[in-house]
């Protein structure tokens, strides 16, 4: 094991400073998302000073059906992280490989369809949500449809991270990202501004981007990590393992398809109130995704950190890593909106510089930015309990936060006090989806779902 660990950065999340790991394990993740998020902060900028606020809009308007038609794949893909996380901490790698086949089996057989259903039905999808006929609608029809048909790079390479991250190992993945970045910013600029390839050319460089980035990931897992190999055409399929990871995947995934319809709810909403509007909203969208990254790094981390040791029965460790991840992630959060509240508007600027946009995207953040604590320790929450393999708890967070609350809210207040109101329902939505799982937290059920087994864990443990 000790030269598993030296080739791969392998970390053994069941030993040391909860502290200490969580910041170590989330600083990669979080530059990691900085230059993920750098795919659409880039196709942003260059679109919207480029191309205009109609190819602005239309670049970030698809986002949510890309998401919720993907959502499946990269639900599986959690549980295929959170098996490897608890398996790691059995030291059973026997079944870590296993897992990964047969995750992988999945991805190859899943893809093909996936993408002529995304390519089929992008430009219904996007009418459905109100997308303004005024050419905005044929733009985002060509980006969605160039993403969907290069999707097996995005999942290809979300299942290469969860795979790390399972071990323990976000330095890795890092080096992922940094390869399809550069690729995708210098593409991005070559397409756009000097061969005038239009969206279409934003979107070819994504996809360019995340394939390259996935299928080094492929080559490097196999060099370096001696207890998987991964054979994209050699289908090794585990079934009982297909079905722990669709137990543990599938209300990730249904979670995901329901946000992701949520959000194209609030979509259609914003985009009744025309492009301008819509090019604000996805500009100010791109800033606020950019500054909850370390929460979300940090979510990741509770995740692995839970997994590894509910999968060891160090049950004990588990509320020393809840209380750390709390602790940061509302410094953070703290700090963030303290940064960011008075330098909105010169944040819109790089998106767009009509004023119009500009206002609309301020409006936006200064209604969020102060309550991004609520959020944030609901993801700490829902990280704890997904590491410990209770996934059906988070989905209900999300989806009574979402459907109950943030979504009839910003139509009620959309109606009753105007639009720049609306973005005030997303506090209410975050502190009741809080509240639902701090309860459910606190009655210790969660630690009943392992997939290691309960009658392998000590009385101790147990009553920690």
């Amino acid at each position: 094991m000790s030269l598993f660990q030296k080739k791969s950065g392998v970390t053994d999340m069941t030993r040391g400073n909860p502290y200490k790991l969580i910041v170590l394990f989330s600083i990669p993740l979080l530059i990691g998302n900085v230059f993920q998020q750098l795919y659409n902060m880039v196709d942003s900028i260059v679109v919207g000073n480029y191309l205009g606020d109609k190819a602005l809009a239309a670049v970030g308007t698809g986002f949510p059906i890309i998401f919720m038609l993907s959502s499946l794949f990269m639900g599986i893909g959690m549980g295929a992280s959170i098996m490897i996380s608890q398996y790691y901490g059995a030291k059973d790698m026997d079944r870590v490989g296993k897992t990964v086949s047969t995750v992988y089996t999945a991805l190859m057989i899943g893809i093909v369809p996936l993408s002529l259903i995304g390519v089929i039905f992008s430009k219904p999808l996007l009418m459905m949500i109100q997308v303004p006929d005024d050419g905005t609608l044929d733009m985002a029809t060509v980006y969605m449809i160039t993403i969907f048909a290069g999707m097996i790079g995005s999942l290809g390479y979300n299942i290469n991270a969860g795979i790390l991250q399972g071990f323990g190992d976000s330095l890795t993945s890092l080096l992922f990202l940094l390869i399809a970045s550069m690729i995708n910013i210098v593409l991005d600029i070559v397409f756009t501004v000097f061969c005038g390839m239009g969206v279409f050319g934003v979107a070819f460089a994504t996809v360019i981007g995340q394939v390259t980035s996935w299928l080094f990931g492929v080559y490097y897992i196999n060099k370096h990590y001696e207890s998987i190999r991964i054979r994209l055409f050699h289908f090794d399929f585990d079934k009982e393992l297909f079905k722990q990871a669709m137990r543990l995947g599938i209300p990730s995934g249904i979670q995901q398809a329901l946000f992701s319809i949520g959000i194209m709810m609030m979509q259609s909403l914003v985009n009744g109130y025309g492009s301008t509007f819509m090019a604000g909203f996805n500009g100010a969208n791109k800033i606020d995704s950019f500054a909850f990254m370390p929460v979300q790094s940090f979510s990741v981390a509770i995740t692995t950190y839970t997994g590894q040791n509910v999968g060891a029965n160090n049950y004990h460790r588990v509320g020393n890593g809840m209380r750390a991840g709390m602790v940061l992630s509302a410094a953070t959060c703290i700090i963030i909106g303290a940064a960011l509240y008075p330098l909105s508007g010169l944040a819109m600027r790089l998106f767009s510089q009509s004023t119009a946009v500009i206002d609309a995207g301020v409006t936006y953040l200064h209604s969020v930015l102060p309550f991004y604590v609520l959020l944030a320790a609901m993801f700490m929450i829902s990280g704890v309990m997904r590491g410990a393999g209770e996934m059906i708890v988070p989905m209900i967070c999300s989806f009574t936060s979402l459907w109950i609350a943030r979504v009839p809210t910003a139509y009620l207040l959309a109606y009753f006090f105007g639009r720049d109101s609306i973005f005030y329902s997303y506090a209410i939505g975050w502190a009741i989806g809080l509240v639902i799982g701090l309860i459910y937290y606190l009655t210790g059920r969660w630690k009943n779902k392992s997939i290691i087994g309960t009658e392998t864990k000590t009385t101790d443990s147990v009553n920690s």
